[in-house]
């Protein structure tokens, strides 16, 4: 049994001088930490100065695309998109992007998260390298058939889904690319393989008003109402940034139990502007935070991330509307309901994925203001220690499970 000690915190409150228990890949319990005698306990990990938070989620992300940071920023969307990174991408093999998956999920994980939520190409390598880290990892094959473009090839995507369906800690999604790059055909057919597997589809949705205007010409209809009408809007869906969604729209996404994927410093960086969580937060609807990617958001740093979705949001819905609890929920709790996993609370039962942060420096004076301090004051670079399923799997810039020599670029 190992044992976690700090100051204990998730959407519930805090409590102070706590421990974690861990046993196997669950929480044992939590318990005051001069209890920690009573228990056998083999290993101790953290101490007073540290703040245990359950891991955080990245519920939208590519990886990979660690590979195009610094390129082509300051863009707008539709140019970054299509001059840019697609170009760039139609070039990918195996070994190349098998190399920058790796990077991009040790970035993500040394900036506390445990759990990532990927949408991308070779799928395989990217579901190897997560397996090889020990983070937990839900995991799409991009495909899109109103496009040619040979990595998204959309049987592709469903022979993933059967190839990894039984791993512990890789989750295989279905990734149809966007509103306006797949057809209803293919969407339905998602739809039906979605349902017979209780499978997860992961989309990006609303991101662009050129995808809004393409699927209004198209279909006669706006994005989310063409989920709806492919019998795709359901709890089961994980759409990403909306940020075109009108109130009509809104409303239906909350109503059907639907998860948005907001991603707000990437597409404030690309388009200037965010999703109505506001609107769809006080409707009901399910809210996941995710990075999206380190080509548009330059990093995978989800504790910034909280960070920018409170002043954000601010910017957009005003100062009393969202704050520091609310993003935090939605990058722990949020993230764990969209994906269905018992995650994102430190409660006995609960998967033993949780995160160590050194409270020892200076912006975290005063003392005992933890819930602001970790979203208005932290980085990344404050976590020390990460454990998912129980496992320690990164430790003060250490990996231990991975061979970094393999990694050479």
């Amino acid at each position: 049994m190992k044992a976690v000690t700090g100051t204990v915190m998730d959407i519930r409150g805090v409590v102070e001088d706590a421990a974690v228990l861990i046993e196997g890949e669950l929480i044992y319990d939590v318990i005051p930490r001069d209890g920690i005698g009573e228990y056998d306990v083999d290993e101790v990990f953290g101490g007073r100065d540290y703040l245990i938070i359950p891991g955080l989620i990245n519920a939208h992300t590519h990886v990979a695309m660690t590979r195009f940071r610094g390129l082509g920023d300051d863009l707008p969307l539709s140019t970054w998109l299509n001059d840019l990174i697609w170009p760039m991408e139609r070039e990918w093999n195996r070994e190349e992007l098998r190399r920058w998956a790796f990077l991009g999920l040790m970035e993500a994980v040394s900036n506390g998260s445990t759990t990532v939520n990927d949408h991308y190409f070779f799928a395989d390598e990217i579901a190897r390298a997560a397996r090889e880290i020990g983070v937990r990892a839900f995991i799409g094959q991009t495909i899109m058939d109103l496009i040619d473009f040979p990595l998204a090839e959309p049987e592709e995507g469903f022979k993933f889904f059967k190839r990894w369906k039984n791993e512990e800690l890789i989750t295989p999604t279905l990734a149809p690319h966007a509103t306006d790059t797949v057809s209803r055909d293919l969407l339905e057919e998602i739809g039906d393989f979605a349902k017979r597997e209780n499978a997860l589809i992961h989309i990006h949705l609303s991101q662009s008003r050129e995808e809004v205007r393409e699927v209004k010409e198209r279909e006669g209809l706006y994005p989310v109402e063409y989920l709806q009408k492919a019998g795709v809007l359901d709890r089961n869906l994980i759409a990403a940034h909306g940020i075109y969604l009108n109130e009509k729209e809104v409303g239906l996404f909350a109503k059907s139990g639907a998860t948005l994927a907001h991603c707000p410093t990437s597409l404030a960086k690309l388009e200037g502007s965010i999703a109505p969580t506001v609107e769809l937060w006080k409707l009901g609807a399910n809210v996941a935070l995710g990075n999206d990617c380190a080509a548009s958001n330059n990093s995978l740093d989800m504790v910034v991330e909280m960070k920018m979705a409170s002043i954000l949001n601010k910017v957009k819905a005003g100062p009393d509307k969202i704050g520091a609890k609310e993003v935090f929920h939605w990058a722990t709790a949020g993230g764990a309901k969209a994906l269905g996993i018992k995650a994102g609370i430190l409660e006995k039962g609960y998967l033993a994925d949780l995160v160590l942060i050194n409270t020892r420096k200076l912006h975290f004076l005063p003392e005992g203001h933890h819930l602001s301090h970790l979203v208005y004051a932290a980085n990344g670079s404050d976590v020390e220690m990460v454990f998912v399923n129980g496992e320690l799997i990164y430790s003060f810039g250490e990996f231990p499970r991975i061979k970094m020599p393999s990694l050479s670029l």
